[in-house]
């Protein structure tokens, strides 16, 4: 029974998502439309949006994962995760909408006068960041789907890349739209009628003052991560949620940049109300799926859960919400990273049309789909980690240097770019093969090198720019006029 419900879960929330995005249709028409659903989504949606595209495999099912891995250094990574938006709020937001323009390729072509070399640098980064970003949804689509309905593992990715497909073709950013603002409430949902189940069958547990004492114990006993890593991990998510590409094209529908200011308030308490769930579900799976630590799977805690607690059909039923809940997930996630990189790949190659966008949705598809089906699931939340760290290594700098310091030039721009990008990426390459329990400074630095990398990208942007002040084109003060003056 847990099996059928489960697949009838998924095939809802698929079919839910394709009707949406035909609505979506019908309401596009013209290039503007399918890039930037012609810069008139309200806070209120593109806030909901932004919670259903943000809200990852990493969030819905890898935090109550690494929660029970890690303990209370799994905190972290929600803490970071909404931090991140702060930064956005703050310092990209507003200027990043005043750019006007429909892309992170074409922020650099605005800012750094059409030199080419930035443009095209930053476009093949923001491909490779959500590629990098959409392998680990179609992992999760793997383990979710073999889990809940004994399928094989391979059928989640392709479902996810049809349903993702049929939604951004059918009517770009404002299909996108509609569709992440329902997931966002569906995905709390999902997580919020477990939870409260749960809460209840815990009550004479909580009571009982040698059951308190027996989950702080397990929660302090759980080997969590040095001083130095937790460091670099919050580093890389404060500043590596800065540079997500399918992330800041939503700020980019916004009608002005005080809207895109108050659309990021949403969004932090959004984020802030959704994170309470997945850590109070790990701290649960602490108590009754203890097993999974010691096998490795922990990112499958939120989905088993109601296995380990409940009877069958209460069982069954909250699993296959939860089930629904994690292909919302995926299906949200990867279709802003496909929107968001088709938009960056058709300005590229196919001069802007929608002809060309709708090409490129299939080459942001279905390249992840076979990495995916080739390469092993890792933890959810730490795969994401990683790029986080790639992220804020190379688009981060480019962004934060290129709003507030006039004085970037291109040359400076491309070199702090590729240095981020080379020593996250080798760092995270070389330690890929090390075992997990290798505890040496080295192996720390390899594994999380977002604290030195990052510092690193900043550090080689400042040196080559004065360099080369004598580069700076003319035209910089008008264009940091139009990043930093309100809009009449």
């Amino acid at each position: 029974m847990m099996h059928s419900l489960s697949l009838a879960a998924v095939v809802t929330i698929s079919l839910a998502t394709v009707l949406i995005a035909v609505f979506g249709l019908r309401l596009s028409r013209t290039t503007s439309d399918f890039y930037v659903a012609s810069r008139t989504v309200k806070p209120w949606w593109n806030a909901s949006a932004i919670g259903g595209e943000y809200l990852s495999a990493a969030s819905f099912l890898g935090v109550a994962g690494l929660i029970v891995m890690t303990g209370q250094s799994g905190l972290w990574f929600p803490i970071g995760y909404t931090a991140g938006y702060l930064m956005l709020l703050l310092f990209v937001a507003a200027p990043l909408r005043r750019s006007r323009a429909y892309t992170i390729p074409d922020f650099a072509q605005i800012r750094f006068d059409s030199a080419p070399g930035v443009r095209k640098l930053t476009a093949w980064l923001v491909a490779v960041i959500c590629w990098l970003y959409i392998v680990p949804q179609m992992h999760g689509a793997s383990l979710t789907l073999s889990i809940a309905t004994g399928l094989p593992g391979w059928v989640g990715p392709l479902i996810v890349a049809t349903v993702v497909c049929l939604t951004v073709l059918s009517g770009g950013m404002r299909s996108v739209t509609f569709v992440q603002a329902f997931q966002y409430w569906f995905k709390l949902a999902a997580l919020v009628i477990p939870t409260v189940f749960l809460l209840l069958t815990l009550r004479p547990f909580a009571e009982n003052r040698h059951g308190q004492l027996e989950l702080r114990e397990q929660l302090q006993s759980v080997v969590g991560m040095s001083g130095y890593e937790t460091v670099s991990v919050i580093l890389a998510l404060l500043f590596g949620t800065l540079g997500l590409p399918h992330v800041l094209v939503r700020f980019y529908t916004n009608p002005t940049g005080q809207a895109a200011r108050k659309t990021t308030v949403i969004v932090l308490g959004l984020l802030s109300i959704f994170y309470l769930l997945p850590v109070i579900l790990g701290t649960l799976g602490l108590l009754y799926t203890p097993q999974l630590r010691e096998s490795g799977n922990t990112d499958a805690t939120v989905l088993l859960l109601p296995q380990q607690v409940f009877d069958s059909p209460v069982a069954d039923l909250l699993t296959a919400v939860v089930v629904g809940g994690a292909f919302a997930a995926f299906l949200s996630t990867t279709s802003g990273l496909v929107v968001s990189l088709a938009g960056t790949l058709s300005q590229q190659f196919f001069a802007g049309t929608v002809r060309g966008f709708r090409i490129s949705t299939l080459l942001a598809t279905f390249l992840p789909v076979g990495i995916a089906l080739l390469t092993s699931s890792l933890a959810l939340a730490g795969a994401i980690g990683n790029v986080f760290a790639f992220t804020a290594s190379t688009i981060c700098p480019l962004l934060l240097l290129g709003i507030w310091w006039r004085n970037l030039t291109a040359r400076g721009a491309m070199a702090g770019m590729s240095v981020g990008a080379i020593s996250c990426a080798l760092a995270l390459l070389i330690a890929g093969p090390l075992p997990a329990d290798t505890a040496t400074w080295w192996a720390q630095l390899l594994r999380q090198p977002a604290a030195w990398s990052v510092p690193l990208a900043f550090l080689t942007m400042v040196v080559v720019s004065r360099a080369t002040r004598r580069t700076v084109h003319s035209e910089v003060d008008r264009v940091m006029a139009r990043l930093h003056v309100p809009e009449s």
